[in-house]
């Protein structure tokens, strides 16, 4: 078990590359047990590199990423989904020739503690109107990001990351997202969120990480957001 001081993340001099390409320069933050911290920054900051990075599914990486203690670097990306990481992507990676159900019972069960298929249901109630009958790529944009989110629940995983879940989302949905991010942290869930969107990051969020040109140019808690929305319009050019 961790020391209450300890991050369940911690992420040190984070490096990568796309082939030839630099993307990330010296990435380093730390994400505590049950936080949802953000990621903001424009597009192309790095933000997704970085959670794919945390993952392991980008060509080349050097750096640290200690997670419950135990470093990631030089494990491959099964290896870090055993150790208990999830990877929400932002093209949701649906199976189109698969339903509702049969897309969410795909993922393996990777350690205990996942969430029953019920309880996925009680935070997406849509999933389970659809269940048996609708092919994955069929569902509103909505209710693919919901089926997404709830198919990474079930394996067990207790840091969950989620790159812009409520992107091209109706208002109605982004509001249940939220409130589905907030149900999952009173459970014990742990989330580091990429998000451009920082009013709806600021009812789901403890801290806050600015990233532009690959590297952390910024950060601040929650209760410090207002102090800081000019500096926020200026970095995300809103």
């Amino acid at each position: 078990m961790l020391d209450a001081r300890t991050p369940l993340l911690a992420v040190k001099d984070l490096q990568a590359w796309y082939g030839e390409s630099h993307i990330l320069h010296g990435v380093t933050f730390d994400v505590r047990e049950g936080e949802v911290v953000t990621l903001l920054g424009r597009n192309g900051a790095g933000k997704t590199t970085t959670l794919k990075s945390i993952m392991g599914i980008v060509g080349h990486r050097t750096g640290s990423v200690l997670f419950q203690g135990e470093e990631l670097i030089g494990r491959s990306s099964d290896r870090i989904a055993r150790a208990g990481v999830a990877l929400c992507p932002e093209e949701r990676g649906i199976f189109s020739s698969l339903n509702v159900e049969e897309n969410l019972l795909l993922p393996p069960v990777v350690r205990p503690g996942g969430l029953a298929l019920d309880r996925i249901f009680d935070l997406f109630p849509n999933l389970k109107e659809r269940l048996g009958s609708s092919q994955g790529t069929k569902l509103s944009g909505g209710e693919q990001q919901m089926l997404a989110i709830g198919r990474i629940l079930r394996t067990g995983a207790r840091l969950l990351l989620l790159d812009e879940p409520t992107e091209g989302l109706a208002p109605v949905i982004i509001q249940q997202i939220g409130k589905t991010i907030r149900a999952l942290k009173q459970e014990g869930f742990t989330i580091l969120l990429v998000e451009q969107n920082f009013r709806f990051a600021s009812t789901v969020a403890d801290r806050y990480y600015v990233m532009e040109h690959g590297r952390i140019i910024d950060q601040f808690a929650n209760a410090e957001l207002d102090a800081n929305v000019d500096k926020l319009h200026d970095y995300l050019g809103v």
